[in-house]
């Protein structure tokens, strides 16, 4: 796995062993930034469920001013630790080792998140608990973006009962990303 473009482009990344997480192939990253290409610079970024942190780090070589990671696992978070290291972006970093649900009501960000992005591990229902949780709290900008990877099979039809409305969704051959807006 590597950055694939801005300032950290074609810096490799490590990821944790074992089958624990799914780093995005850099082919489904590449199509997501090219989709986010003018919505990057100078936001602040949520990178839930972070696994290595190549989502999040990849919105910070690319322009964004800061990324919030969020990551329980252990050998994930040391890897993430490694990847801002090596990329340079450790000052534009914070890194919470929690489960996401705890983290995200402690979260205190200076300036209100732009732009969430989650992988939870597939069909476990987590989109909607982080959802839901979301929509309480006062972290992100009330025009933030939202996007979810998920299996191709999740269901996102109780998103407008949380007060989202699904405006765009990008289908791969296993997966799909959903993009999301309040309102």
């Amino acid at each position: 796995m590597r950055v694939i473009a801005g300032s950290a482009r074609r810096l490799n990344l490590v990821t944790p062993k074992g089958m624990n997480t799914r780093p995005t192939s850099d082919k489904i990253k590449e199509t997501l930034f090219n989709i986010l290409a003018f919505d990057l610079y100078g936001v602040c970024f949520l990178d839930l469920f972070s696994g290595s942190g190549g989502i999040g780090i990849e919105a910070l070589s690319r322009g964004a001013k800061h990324c919030t990671f969020v990551e329980k696992d252990k050998e994930a978070l040391s890897c993430i630790r490694k990847n801002l290291e090596t990329t340079g972006f450790t000052e534009k970093a914070d890194v919470y080792g929690h489960d996401v649900f705890s983290a995200l009501y402690n979260l205190h960000p200076k300036d209100k998140y732009d732009i969430v992005f989650m992988d939870p591990p597939y069909d476990s229902g987590f989109e909607k608990n982080a959802l839901s949780i979301l929509a309480g709290l006062d972290i992100t900008d009330p025009d933030a973006m939202i996007i979810i990877e998920s299996s191709k099979d999740t269901d996102y039809s109780f998103a407008e009962g949380l007060g989202y409305t699904v405006t765009r969704v990008k289908e791969y051959k296993n997966n799909k990303h959903v993009f999301l807006r309040r309102g």
